[in-house]
């Protein structure tokens, strides 16, 4: 299965232009638009939420990952076997944190080009028919190579790298690293911790653990990026637990 991690967004035809690509080169091959709105032109802040979302991956899947601020420019066409699975994308970053965590990473550089190669769309180009091939099995095109590595980031990131369309700041930090009586700190708000959004009044800000493992800021009934006027990339503090 091939899954798409975009910055695209959903208007405009580009990621059904990355679909048909795919699909032209493995027609068999089920492809899903897993996410579309990761952070614009940050794969500084994208690499966790990718990490995040790479959990649910199985044997031989595809992570197609197109955050690709330098597209047409030096920065390397990459495919990483992580583990068990692939990712295909820029080697700019965006892999970084998924990599960082895996057991075992073999990474190739793409020397495949297709006849006619856009300067603004390796993702349709470039990128999805390899990652199609390699759904497939195949191999072609690439040759072993050290991706970029980016050792000053840090490995859980204290900013909010998504806000999704209830106005929940997702932040780049395992929930598993906190203790439930950590306490949050964002825009002059101290934030505690619940389990469920049912556990708060409604209209109260509370921190939990998310579906995809990550911290996660939110609001009973309402909008927290809306209530703390927060945006992409807006950090966060951490208060650790009493005792």
């Amino acid at each position: 299965m091939i899954l798409a991690f975009t910055d695209f967004g959903f208007a405009g035809p580009y990621l059904g232009e990355m679909r048909l690509a795919a699909r032209r080169e493995a027609p068999h091959v089920d492809y899903v638009d897993l996410l579309a709105d990761a952070p614009a032109f940050r794969p500084d802040l994208a690499a966790y939420l990718l990490a995040a979302l790479t959990t649910r991956l199985q044997p031989g899947d595809v992570m197609l990952g197109i955050v690709d601020p330098g597209v047409g420019t030096e920065r390397a066409p990459l495919a990483a076997l992580v583990d068990d699975y692939w990712l295909v994308g820029p080697d700019n970053g965006l892999f970084e944190i998924a990599m960082r965590r895996a057991t075992a990473v073999s990474a190739y550089r793409i020397n495949w080009q297709p006849a006619r190669l856009s300067a603004s769309f390796h993702g349709r180009d470039l990128f999805a028919p390899t990652a199609a091939r390699l759904a497939t099995g195949s191999r072609h095109g690439l040759t072993p190579t050290a991706p970029t590595r980016q050792p000053d980031w840090p490995d859980e990131l204290d900013r909010v790298v998504h806000i999704d369309g209830y106005g929940n700041l997702i932040s780049g930090r395992s929930a598993s690293t906190l203790a439930q009586g950590t306490t949050l700190h964002i825009a002059g708000h101290a934030i505690a911790n619940a389990r469920t959004f049912g556990a708060v009044p409604e209209g109260a800000l509370f921190w939990y653990g998310n579906s995809s493992g990550l911290v996660e800021i939110a609001r009973s009934g309402g909008s927290a990026a809306r209530l703390l006027d927060q945006e992409i990339g807006a950090p966060l503090t951490v208060s650790p637990a009493a005792g």
